[in-house]
């Protein structure tokens, strides 16, 4: 039974390690097209908040939005 979990054990911490090196080589990936776009004169700062808008579900970016804009008058920013 031990000698199983001990099989059991090992393939999932591989499992995990394989994984976090897809997670690396995705995110080289993501950066060397930040790296692109920002070459060609977009700015990769802007597309970054763009992309996290865009995961957010539509009336929580409203809420946000809603509450920045009156941070910012509050603040005189307007």
């Amino acid at each position: 039974m031990a000698e199983t979990t001990d099989d059991r054990l090992r393939l999932l911490i591989e499992r995990v390690e394989r994984l976090e090196e897809e997670k690396k080589g995705i995110a080289d990936d993501i950066r060397d097209v930040y790296m692109e776009a920002k070459a060609v004169g977009y700015d990769a700062k802007i597309m970054r908040q763009v992309v996290r808008l865009r995961k957010m579900q539509p009336d929580d970016r409203k809420e946000m939005e809603a509450i920045l804009d009156l941070y910012k008058a509050a603040l005189g920013l307007g």
